[in-house]
């Protein structure tokens, strides 16, 4: 009988919970950056292998929250710990145990939930030092298991499908064995456009700056998408469309690229900059986007 359930996968901010479940489910499901709070969504991606299978849920990083926004990422990491079989707590090895870190533990200790540390960038260290982070952890918890990674090179990531695989009880699949993810293609077009957002500017825009997909049409030979950029202040616009709109034309570039890749088809892709004060605080913003549930929906 093969081994399934569910896992979620949590950690404080940029800690690389994103990259290991690309890297785990071995296509891009969740967009990555060096910016703190790049997730905001909760992602279900299943793996799929003979000897079984693991839905994984990528969450936003565990922080304090400022926004509501940020408030609903942080409920949504939180609630899915009493929802699955096992949870994936990811550390950086690099920077070690931190207040923020004791904030995750001591959510976990609530859980109840079999927890397996994962020691994540361990390729930036020397070797010599990871066990020391190691030891540093293990007094703290009693994990299930501990298994260093990284999930940018791959290292040791096989031999962690393989421990989750061990911790999961017997039962037959829950998805089809080609069921990747339940996020539909336009949470991909606006994950993929706020990549490029992170990737291109700095400062408060990354955190400030929101993707609302507001058309997708599917065309003969080409998909035609539409979408609003939100920012909260005049001047935020100004730097995110930049000089001649050089930086709004370089942020639809990379992305119409990623996104034909994508899609398998040509893309027309039109973005436009609007400033919404406060849009983290707007019910009805988040909605639209989807990073808020619907009353009825919860």
């Amino acid at each position: 009988m093969p081994h399934v359930g569910f896992v979620t996968v949590v950690g404080r901010p940029n800690v690389g919970k994103s990259t290991l479940v690309n890297a785990l489910v071995g296509q891009k499901v969740a967009i990555v950056s060096n910016k703190p709070q790049t997730t905001r969504n909760r992602i279900l991606a299943v793996l799929n292998r003979p000897d079984g299978q693991i839905v994984l849920f990528d969450t936003p990083g565990l922080h304090k929250p400022m926004h509501a926004l940020n408030r609903r990422m942080v409920d949504s990491a939180t609630k899915s710990l009493g929802q699955v079989d096992l949870v994936l707590w990811v550390v950086d090895a690099m920077e070690g145990y931190t207040p923020a870190d004791r904030y995750v533990r001591d959510l976990l200790g609530k859980t109840r939930r079999p927890v397996i540390l994962v020691v994540n960038k361990v390729d930036a260290l020397p070797k010599l030092q990871v066990l020391p982070v190691i030891d540093r952890y293990q007094g703290l918890f009693e994990f299930a298991e501990i298994v260093p990674v990284s999930a940018k090179t791959g290292d040791n990531v096989e031999r962690l499908v393989e421990v989750v695989f061990r911790h999961l009880p017997e039962g037959p699949p829950l998805y089809p064995e080609d069921f990747l993810t339940d996020q539909p293609e336009r949470f991909f077009v606006a994950e993929i456009v706020r990549e490029k957002i992170l990737a291109r500017t700095r400062d408060e825009i990354p955190y400030a700056a929101g993707v609302l997909i507001d058309s997708f049409k599917e065309e003969r030979g080409l998909v035609r998408i539409e979408a609003s950029l939100f920012v909260e202040r005049d001047g935020q616009k100004a730097i995110l469309i930049g000089r001649g709109g050089e930086m709004l034309k370089s942020i639809g570039t990379d992305a119409r690229r990623e996104i034909e890749a994508f899609l398998g088809a040509k893309v027309f892709l039109g973005l436009f900059v609007k400033v919404r004060p406060r849009w983290r605080e707007d019910k009805a913003t988040l909605q639209a986007m989807g990073l808020l549930e619907r009353r009825g929906e919860e």
